[in-house]
């Protein structure tokens, strides 16, 4: 964050410049190869835009075969190499560095197969979330994980990341979505790992790449489970006057063996945002305002509707509305689905945080968040998968104010430091990358950063794949009077703040 160990670039590398270009466009199509600063202006940050780097160029190979005769080049010559999907990562894990080029997959955006005999569809990574949905709809069939940015996120950076969203309570995130990948490693060895089985031998390698951040290899390929369209969809939308009411309820839904296929939370700020938004009808004087979705059968869905409309009733909601047709369905939805433009209206930027919590923990994480609103002199707004946990705080403030920068910053770490209190992690589906490298510490100790930075040396020995992500320089380890590990030479740039 804001107290990030900054380097000396490498002067060497910058003025191989030439040499790097010249290169790559022998390996694919020269208008593919982007070096002038005007065409690189748009990748210079992903989601994550407070932080912002020019790379030294930008790749857009056609096939695999290309990518991998450029990170075998890369390798050779010791040329750090960022991957980039859409882009829409929300943690800087395809944040540039300026000595390094970043290759991009936009290109690889078409279905390559759609199997219906085997539910699945073998994609390239640059195809958006909701394509896939579109791409199968017809035949009844949709794609399960759905982040908020499923219009414009890529199925590459949704294995990358280990992206979840709205239906991950019931259905899994990303991991538990996909049967096979292929990918390019450093040294430009093509492999691939699983198929269109359900099972594979032994390790289980696809969970290893999965939310690896694009420390292990690039994606190039990747199989994904369809799943038939339920027969009946419907919602319920309630209402609590307390945080306490709220949270009982999502823990009695589970408890009672219920399994949404969707919980949602927001709090009253949200609520009010939303509503003035989307116009979606919300009960603004609401606590808490907490979507159940439910899918199977008609009488299955009913009935579970029925039951989680009683323990409502019994954690005292004060208010209740069911669905009965599924334009009432998308208007319950309407403004959860729009929680960023609606905390746009409400300061010039936003910073969504990322972190999880047992569900027990749903109120006491909310009145910690509202004391440390307050610490800060910043509005914070939540939004919460209820169902497993995974919140997301948004702080609203502006960014042209150095000052509500740094303590945005701040708050941001102390709100995840929260979440390790509580007995949860520091990520639910965005990644750590930048954002939280430097608070890996506050999870694993030297010991367990060690083991995991000896797979990486064992796919990367030359850390060249999105170095300077993931693991902390650990500067504040060594504060608090921990023993240093070898984490490379790599180290952060210069990052130009808001």
């Amino acid at each position: 964050m804001s107290d990030l160990i900054l380097p000396k670039i490498d002067k060497n590398t910058v003025q191989k410049k030439d040499f790097i270009v010249s290169k790559l466009r022998k390996i694919t199509s020269a208008d593919n190869v982007l070096s002038h600063v005007q065409e690189l202006r748009p990748y210079e940050t992903d989601a994550l835009a407070a932080y912002k780097q020019t790379p030294l160029t930008v790749v857009l190979p056609e096939n695999t075969e290309e990518v991998s005769k450029i990170l075998k080049f890369c390798n050779e010559e010791n040329i750090k190499v960022i991957p980039r999907g859409a882009g829409t990562g929300l943690s800087g894990g395809a944040l540039p560095l300026q000595d390094a080029i970043m290759l991009g997959l936009g290109k690889f955006n078409k279905i390559i197969e759609i199997d219906f005999n085997n539910k699945c569809v073998v994609t390239q990574p640059g195809v958006t979330n909701l394509s896939i949905t579109h791409a199968v709809q017809h035949k009844g069939f949709y794609y399960a994980p759905d982040p908020s940015s499923q219009l414009a996120c890529s199925i590459g950076g949704n294995v990358a990341e280990n992206s979840g969203g709205v239906h991950s309570l019931k259905y899994g995130t990303t991991t538990n979505n996909i049967l096979g990948i292929e990918m390019v490693m450093m040294d430009g060895t093509i492999c691939r790992i699983g198929g269109k089985t359900l099972d594979q031998e032994g390790y289980d390698l696809m969970g290893l790449f999965c939310g690896s951040e694009g420390l292990l290899g690039v994606i190039t390929e990747v199989t994904v489970k369809i799943l038939k369209t339920p027969q009946t969809v419907r919602a319920a939308l309630i209402g609590f006057s307390t945080i306490e009411d709220g949270g009982k309820c999502v823990s009695d839904i589970i408890s009672n063996g219920i399994v949404p296929a969707g919980m949602e939370i927001m709090d009253k700020s949200l609520i009010i945002a939303t509503d003035n938004f989307a116009k979606a009808g919300y009960p603004r004087d609401a606590e808490v305002l907490m979507i159940v979705e439910l899918d199977g059968t008609k009488s299955d869905v009913d009935n579970l509707l029925k039951q989680v409309a009683d323990i409502a009733k019994k954690n005292n909601s004060t208010s209740l509305k069911l669905s009965n047709t599924e334009k009432e369905r998308q208007s319950f939805w309407s403004g959860r689905k729009a929680a960023f433009p609606a905390c746009g209206e409400m300061a010039p930027d936003y910073y969504c945080m990322d972190g999880s919590i047992p569900r027990g923990k749903l109120a006491v994480a909310l009145k910690e968040i509202k004391k440390l609103s307050k610490k800060y002199d910043l509005k914070v707004v939540n939004a919460f998968h209820a169902g497993d946990g995974n919140l997301h705080p948004i702080i609203v403030f502006d960014g042209g104010n150095k000052d509500q920068f740094q303590r945005t910053e701040q708050l941001g770490a102390e709100i995840l430091k929260l979440c390790v209190k509580l007995g949860g992690v520091l990520t639910g589906e965005h990644g750590v990358g930048i954002e939280k490298r430097e608070l890996m510490c506050e999870m694993f100790n030297d010991k367990d950063i060690q083991q995991q930075l000896n797979i990486k040396k064992s796919l990367d020995q030359k850390n060249l794949l999105n170095p300077g992500k993931v693991y902390p320089i650990l500067r504040k380890c060594a504060e608090e009077g921990r023993v240093h590990v070898h984490r490379g030479e790599e180290k952060f740039p210069d990052l130009p703040r808001f």
